[in-house]
């Protein structure tokens, strides 16, 4: 019985050993993907940077200025673009992403853009209305397929078919800390609100200089622009306020603006799946780690209870050999 126990003991130390094997390639892989996932999602800021500028720039330079993508819609029916895995082992990334979506998504009328294979079974268990499935594998989602995504998001948009595009992904913060975002991407209401405070900040400056004329110097000194955040600033200088009214768009200033926008909703887009796919492989390498740990810890103690069962049968198999020899002896 003790030898029959000894080996089923040393059989599960080796499987054990086995799937340590496994569980620690898969964390190295995770290590070196995530690397390259990280270089990708920093090399797209200056893109996004010059875009993002851009379209500010001829925002704040038309008065009469009107786009499609930035005034809304009456439509009420949400666009999620629901960003996940395309495989599980990675802890709770997927888990904590449904239940972020489903918070989002409660008491709205919706469909659902997935991206990831574990999005597309997710959602498809719930019946839920797929806009598209082209994309179901986020790890191979590439920077012409962000063009070709953006495009159809904006053709439907202004088609009428959605009032409203949100995009759920899950932001990487560090190695160790992995949190579901979302980020509004449709209609561009930031550009609507930093023209709108712009031109508060244009009327606070000529009401400081009529009260000046006026006699309220001390007054019109201590006007201040209303506090934007940082990334919408709008305190600039005349000069350059002048050089911006002196751009010249062609064929116009709408129609540049409304071709730029695909193109840094793709850019948001394509940084959005690489920020993802490095945080499920931050996660997925946690996942493993642990899991590496846990069987060493295993094997630890499962060599330990080997040894002791082994030690209690050479001690037993002694016993019985001097008893045996006594009786013989008498």
């Amino acid at each position: 019985m003790a030898a029959a126990n000894m080996k089923a003991v040393k059989l599960r130390i080796k499987s054990v050993q086995n799937t340590m094997q496994i569980t620690k390639a898969m964390q190295l892989v995770a290590v070196s993907k995530l690397r390259k996932a990280k270089e990708l999602a920093d090399n797209c800021k200056p893109y996004l940077t010059i875009l993002r500028d851009t379209l500010t720039t001829i925002s704040i330079g038309n008065t009469d200025f009107q786009s499609p993508y930035t005034k809304e819609s009456d439509n009420s029916k949400w666009l999620y673009i629901v960003i996940a895995g395309d495989r599980g082992l990675a802890g709770g990334y997927n888990a904590n992403m449904f239940r972020f979506v489903e918070k989002e998504i409660q008491g709205r009328d919706y469909a659902i853009l997935p991206m990831g294979k574990k999005s597309l079974e997710y959602f498809r268990g719930k019946n839920a209305e797929i806009f598209t499935d082209e994309f179901d594998e986020v790890a191979r989602v590439s920077v012409s397929d962000c063009f070709e995504l953006s495009r159809m998001i904006c053709d439907a948009y202004k088609k009428g078919e959605f009032g409203h595009v949100l995009m759920c992904y899950t932001n990487f913060e560090n190695m160790l800390s992995q949190t579901p975002s979302a980020v509004s991407m449709l209609p561009l209401s930031d550009f609507a609100v930093r023209k709108k405070q712009e031109d508060e900040a244009v009327a606070t400056e000529e009401s400081g200089k009529t009260s000046k004329d006026s006699g309220h110097s001390h007054k019109a000194k201590k006007a201040k622009k209303p506090e934007l955040a940082p990334e919408y600033d709008t305190s600039m200088q005349e000069e350059e306020r002048r050089r911006f009214h002196q751009i010249l768009y062609e064929p116009g200033s709408e129609e540049v603006f409304n071709t730029v926008v695909p193109e840094y909703l793709a850019g948001i887009l394509y940084a959005s799946v690489n920020i993802s796919v490095a945080s499920e492989l931050a996660a997925r390498r946690m996942a493993m780690e642990s899991a590496t740990d846990n069987a060493e810890e295993m094997i630890e103690q499962l060599t330990l209870y080997y040894n002791r069962a082994r030690q209690s049968s050479i001690t037993q198999e002694i016993t019985e050999i001097v008893a045996g020899a006594e009786g013989g002896g008498k």
